[in-house]
């Protein structure tokens, strides 16, 4: 099993034209994924990599049946893109778009959180099962099917932390990043109840970062999780007002601090290991514990 996506998910590819478009298309497609219709304005009729192009998303949904959109178009375009899909009734959108300004962010997730699409980022890397299916930019070569699931902030640390478990035979179930802006479609507490509703997800991965109260909020639902969770929290030596680099990875007015985060998830018996290197072993610990 596997969460938001499988084998069987449809993919459409917003921005497919793009430079960036085109590339990511072609490493879905290699990857296995159903990439199965792009949608740029006004290209109707062309193709990238074999995948039709259309020019409303309307149209892909009801001439392709695809269920999951990735958006890989310019910051300014892709609030409305995001509008776009979930008004397509899509059941799930990935926003890879960085640089999107908060105040165009707030009223489209407030939007979203009133229909019934899941939206993941922006600012993510998209999310990947290992072996079935792979939407938005996360290398996949590094991916193994196992018992793992991760959800992650940071998309780099997201690749680390998978090619550690990896290499330790730890394959993962689904892997899943958020996205480091400040306002996001999906958050750590929305991710968790569907790993632990998942039969194939045995141990949790909780990749977080300074910033934001994301780690803290999500803490009392980990109380009350049946699956082990393990944390990681990047940033510990950022000086407070200092931005690394994400957009939400900022500690202002008290909050958000490293610390505080910690003693979050340690106060539910979450490890919070100080480097990414003790992360295998903390996993294997906890599934044989």
């Amino acid at each position: 099993m596997s969460i938001y996506i499988n084998k069987d998910s449809r993919v459409l590819v917003q921005g497919i034209t793009g430079r960036e478009g085109q590339f990511h298309t072609r490493q879905m497609l290699d990857y296995g994924t159903r990439v199965v219709a792009g949608m740029t304005p006004g290209k109707r009729g062309q193709d990238v990599s074999g995948v039709p192009v259309f020019d409303t998303v309307r149209q892909a949904v009801r001439e392709t049946g695809a269920d999951v959109s990735v958006i890989l178009v310019p910051a300014r375009f892709a609030p409305d893109a995001i509008l776009e899909a979930a008004d397509a009734g899509l059941r799930l959108v990935v926003c890879i778009t960085e640089g999107i300004p908060i105040n165009d962010m707030i009223p489209v997730v407030r939007f979203i959180r009133r229909t019934e699409t899941t939206l993941i980022g922006p600012n993510c890397p998209g999310l990947i099962t290992p072996g079935e299916c792979k939407v938005g930019i996360m290398p996949g070569h590094i991916t193994t099917p196992g018992p793992v699931g991760l959800v992650s902030r940071s998309g780099t640390l997201t690749y680390e932390v998978v090619n550690a478990l990896s290499r330790a035979g730890l394959g993962q179930s689904t892997c899943v990043g958020i996205g480091g802006d400040p306002v996001l479609g999906t958050r750590f507490s929305d991710v968790l109840p569907r790993f632990e509703a998942d039969p194939a997800t045995q141990a949790v991965v909780m990749i977080g970062e300074i910033g934001g109260t994301d780690e803290e909020d999500a803490a009392p639902y980990i109380r009350t999780m049946t699956k082990p969770v393990i944390g990681f929290i990047s940033g510990r030596t950022a000086p407070p007002g200092k931005r690394m680099g994400h957009a939400g990875a900022i500690v202002s007015g008290g909050k958000g601090t490293a610390q505080a985060k910690v003693e979050a998830l340690t106060a539910v018996g979450v490890p919070v290991p100080l480097s990414v290197r003790e992360i295998p072993g903390l996993v294997q610990q906890a599934r044989d514990g």
